[in-house]
Parts: C-alpha cells; sequence; structure tokens
C-alpha cells in the first residue's frame, strides 16, 4: 500500500538529480543492524545456569516452530554453560503458553536438519527452539524517552511493520514502528489507523528512495536532520509525501544555504516541482544578480520549457538580450535530443514554442540582431524584416516581441515630479525638449515620463537621451515610442539599459518627440527630493535651463515632467 500527500506534477516519480554543492558530503547515518541482539556488558550478563533460566524466564518471548537436535545451536554472545537452561525454559514457556501464540521479535525459531517440522509434532521433551539472545533491559541504559525512541531507529527491537523501500537490486527492507511514524505523520497514522487502514506487516514503497526514508525515519524517531547534496531533493519529496513540514523546512534552509549561480537553475526546476514558492523566489532572484553565469551553468540545458518561460517573463535579468537568445538556442538543441529530434532550426523554434516571443529582439543593438538571431533561421523571414524596420526606420513599425527594457536593478523603483500644474497645448516640430539636472547621491535612471496628447488616443514616435552636460556625451538612450489615452497623466518611456548617475554632476535630459500637441507641465520646481519610505534616505535632484535649442522646456514650464530612476 502506498500513502501520500505529495501529488507529482506529471508521471511516476523519479530520482532529481544530486546537487553540485561544495557543502557536505551525502546522507552519512548509519544504518545499524537489523538484529541488534547483542547483549551490552552493562546488564551485567548471566554467569551461570540459573541466571540464564532466571533471564529467560522474565521474558522468553519465543516463536512457535519446529524444535531443534543436539547440534542445535544459540545466537552468538550467549554462554555455553547456560545453553541448555534457556533451551529449558523455552519449551516450558512454550508449553505453557501455546506454541502458536508465542510470536516476538527478539526470539528466532529454527528447524535443525533431522527433526520435525513442528512443534506439536514432536514430544515437549524433545522440542528445543533456537535461542536468539535480545538486548535485555536496553531501556535502563537510557535516560530520557528521546534516546529510548533513537534507539529503536532501524532496528528489529518490537517492531511491528517492515517497509520495502526503492526497486529492483535497490530494495531495501526497513523495519519500523507504527506508534512512532503514526505520532510523526498524519499520512503514517491514517495508513494504520484510519478507515481504510493496511493490515499487512510489509509495505512496498518503489518510489522512495531508501536513503531518504531513512532519513524521514531519523527525523521521526530522533528529531535529528540527516541531509546531504545527494539526498537532500529525495528527502524533501519523501517529507512532503509523508506530511512531515519541518523536515521538509529543513530541506528548504539547506538549499538556501547552498544556492549559488552554478545550481540555480536546477533548483528553480526542483522548486517548482515541489511547490515550494520560497525557494523558487530565492532562486529567481539570484538568477537575476548572477543572469551571466547561471546561463553558462551546466543545468541551465537540463530544465523544463515552464522554468525558461517564467526566467524570460522576467523585467529583472542582468544580461544583454543577445546572451539570452544564444542561451535559448543552446537549450532548444538540448531539448531536441530529449526529444529524438535532430537540432534544425526548424524544430528549436519548435521546442521554444511561447519562449521565443519573450526574447526581446527590439532591445539588441542592430549589429547585435544582424550578427546573430536574423542569421539563425529560427525567425522567420517577415519577422527579421519587421525588426530591421524597427532598428532603422520611422515611425517605427509594430513588431511582434517585447520592446519593453529589462532593469536588473534591486529595490524599489522611485519616480520624482518637477510640476505642480498641467496645461493645454506645446507643440513639436522635430526640436528636443532638454532640461538640465544633477543629484546627490548615486542612481541609476530608467526612463522618463512624459505627457501626451491633447486630441484624444494618439501614438508618438520619441527618441530619448541623457547627456554628460561637460564633455557632452550621449550615456543612454532609446528610439522608440509611446501610445497616450489623452489624459494629463504622464506616460512612460524606458531606456533600453539604466544610465548610472554620479552625484553632483551635471546631466542633460532630453526627449524628442514626433507627434500632435500635448499637454505640457508648469509651476515647475528647481529643486525636488524624494524620501525612501522604508529607509527614510533622501534622493535630492536639482534641475537648471538647457542652454541652446531647447524647444521651450525649462525648470517653470515644458515637457520631461517625471525622472523613473533606482537608488
Amino acid at each position: 500500500m502506498q500513502c501520500g500527500v505529495f501529488k507529482m506534477a506529471a508521471g511516476e516519480y523519479s530520482r532529481p538529480p544530486s546537487l553540485n554543492f561544495s557543502g557536505p558530503g551525502p546522507l552519512g547515518n548509519g544504518q545499524p543492524s537489523n538484529s541488534g541482539y547483542s547483549m551490552p556488558t552493562s546488564n551485567g550478563g548471566p554467569t551461570g545456569a540459573t541466571g540464564g533460566v532466571q533471564g529467560s524466564a522474565r521474558r522468553p518471548n519465543p516463536q512457535s516452530g519446529p524444535g531443534g537436535g543436539e547440534n542445535a545451536g544459540v545466537a552468538a554472545g550467549t554462554p555455553p554453560t547456560v545453553q541448555n537452561s534457556i533451551q529449558q525454559a523455552s519449551v516450558q514457556s512454550a508449553a505453557a503458553r501455546g506454541a502458536s501464540g508465542a510470536t516476538a521479535s527478539n526470539v528466532s525459531a529454527a528447524t535443525v536438519p533431522g527433526t520435525h517440522s513442528s512443534l506439536s509434532s514432536a514430544p515437549p521433551a524433545a522440542a528445543v527452539l533456537v535461542y536468539r539472545e535480545p538486548v535485555y533491559n536496553w531501556q535502563a541504559t537510557k535516560s530520557t524517552v528521546k534516546e529510548r525512541f533513537a534507539f529503536l531507529f532501524n532496528n528489529e527491537v518490537l517492531s511491528d511493520v517492515h517497509f520495502l523501500v526503492g526497486k529492483g537490486m535497490g530494495v531495501q527492507r526497513i523495519p519500523a514502528h507504527r506508534f512512532v511514524l503514526a505520532v510523526g505523520s498524519a499520512v503514517f497514522d491514517a495508513m494504520f489507523n484510519g478507515g481504510m487502514a493496511t493490515t499487512s506487516t510489509e509495505i512496498e514503497l518503489p518510489d522512495v528512495e531508501p536513503a531518504a526514508f531513512l532519513a524521514l525515519l531519523k527525523f521521526l524517531y530522533s528529531d535529528e536532520v540527516q541531509i546531504g547534496p545527494e539526498t537532500v531533493m529525495t528527502t524533501l519529496y519523501t517529507a512532503k509525501k509523508y506530511a512531515v513540514p519541518a523536515l521538509e523546512a529543513h530541506c528548504v534552509e539547506f538549499l538556501k544555504k547552498n544556492l549559488r549561480a552554478d545550481n540555480a537553475f536546477m533548483l528553480l526546476t526542483q522548486a517548482r516541482l515541489f511547490d515550494e514558492p520560497q525557494l523558487a523566489s530565492l532562486c529567481l532572484e539570484n538568477i537575476d544578480k548572477n543572469t551571466g553565469d547561471a546561463l553558462a551553468a551546466e543545468g541551465f540545458t537540463d530544465i523544463d520549457l515552464d522554468t525558461l518561460v517564467a526566467v524570460l517573463e522576467r523585467d529583472t535579468l542582468g544580461v544583454r538580450e543577445v546572451r539570452l537568445f544564444v542561451a535559448a538556442v543552446r537549450w532548444a538543441e538540448a531539448e531536441a535530443h530529449r526529444q529524438q529530434l535532430q537540432p534544425t532550426p526548424e524544430n528549436k523554434r519548435r521546442v521554444l514554442g511561447k519562449a521565443l516571443a519573450l526574447i526581446r529582439f527590439p532591445l539588441m543593438t542592430i549589429e547585435e540582431f544582424a550578427a546573430g538571431p536574423a542569421q539563425s533561421s529560427i525567425l522567420t523571414d517577415r519577422e527579421v524584416v519587421s525588426l530591421f524596420l524597427h532598428f532603422t526606420v520611422n515611425p517605427k513599425p509594430r513588431v511582434e516581441f517585447i520592446d519593453r527594457p529589462r532593469c536588473c536593478l534591486r529595490g524599489k523603483e522611485c519616480s520624482i515630479t518637477r510640476f505642480g500644474q498641467v496645461e493645454s497645448r506645446w507643440g513639436y516640430s522635430g526640436t528636443s525638449d532638454r532640461i538640465r539636472f544633477s543629484v546627490n547621491r548615486r542612481i541609476f535612471v530608467v526612463g522618463f515620463g512624459l505627457y501626451g496628447s491633447i486630441h484624444g488616443p494618439t501614438d508618438y514616435q520619441v527618441n530619448i537621451q541623457i547627456i554628460h552636460t561637460d564633455s557632452n556625451t550621449v550615456l543612454g538612450q532609446n528610439d522608440t515610442g509611446f501610445s497616450c489615452d489623452g489624459t494629463s497623466n504622464t506616460f512612460r518611456v524606458m531606456f533600453k539599459e539604466p544610465v548610472e548617475i554620479l552625484p553632483n554632476v551635471n546631466y542633460t535630459a532630453c526627449a524628442t518627440l514626433k507627434g500632435p500637441d500635448s499637454h505640457y507641465g508648469t509651476k515647475g520646481m528647481r529643486k525636488v527630493t524624494h524620501e525612501s519610505s522604508s529607509t527614510g534616505t533622501k534622493t535630492c535632484f536639482t534641475f537648471c535651463y538647457a542652454a541652446g535649442n531647447n524647444n521651450g522646456t525649462s525648470v517653470e514650464d515644458g515637457q520631461i515632467p517625471e525622472v523613473i530612476f533606482y537608488t
């Protein structure tokens, strides 16, 4: 009987890959002997015939079975001087209680060659049981409940159920105690005590790894956690299967501590499979911070399509788009082999599926696009032509791919507004609106907020730039467009990559719009301060008039009302 509460995503459970950690080694819990019958010296074992008889009479627990002959021996460790006494006491006890009802785990009956196969078919005087010496009075050597239960872990003593764990040649027979398991797991409780409880004393668990099951039992018997890189994923699966959240938490904590760029993708796949959102979130954050290293890791090509899609959807990846394309092609080659397909461009596009549309080709430079994606044959001719037109002409045609920039910056997006009021009719004739600014601390500008049309919903073509004022160097730009709805709201226009702004340095914000008359701002402020609600940090902008042809924009009124940034 198999009981469990964890539902696999699809198909039969397969063992997760071992993790490439530099931490502790594999599961190190030794597997105690299943016999556990050697007599501890602290018990002061019997020294004579009388002592042997007394010890056996207190706890004989014989199994019903055939008698022995002259050559019948006893378990190792039983003094030869008490052999006959133990045998005699066992026979007497069996005769008194009825041989058929006397069974226990610490007594072994053996059929000795040349004797009858049933105790009842032989005269009582001739029936001799081979007695395997129990660990007598082991309870007295354990001072706490925890020690006593820990002693029973993977031990035949008092066991009332066995699990056949694993498959094929790797199956292990593991003893356990129903009471202990039911106390530690609702699934085991239902298995042994529920309405459809099993009465079997042997339960097969082919979908569980023996090492992981032993780690689970170790935790249930002693609260000890024994996991390592090679067992953590199978232990996590087993803990979920048998509803032991405390062990789940230990597994997840182990994974968090060992999370690195070179295993982030593999762990992300497992976190999604095992429904561990917190671990998945940490993996994604690590990939954001170390995107290049994570993509270069060997495990990247082993992820499933849904995990690839989840990553490509993110706006916070810290890598140029052309590298994402190269990594996606590498993954597609591996996936084609997994599906037993030839790695042709057509098959690569087929296995990429919806992931291809998440690569933001418009964010590439025309040189990057021409040297890579345009020649890959993965894109259709129509897609290649539309993207080249997007790079080279104005107004830009719409493309099927996302043109929203990615921003790899941590923290919360911030913005400041430099106008106190909005008015109507600001015209455009090809001249740029410009305003100079400086900041008191280092920030990264990711875009501007711009005013839109006063004539209803309209599309604008726009080029935005940030220029280092003293050297006249363009630090960041984007030739793009935006749609407005005719309201006096501002509309976001973003740079392809964040632009670093150093403290107390003069920069010029520039926006060149092509479109109908728009709203504009008035009652402008020379100084605008943004205070972080979480840290209290203040970012102070100072705006100045940009000399020259600026389409009329100034500190007091004009365009470029908002600066969008990260600290």
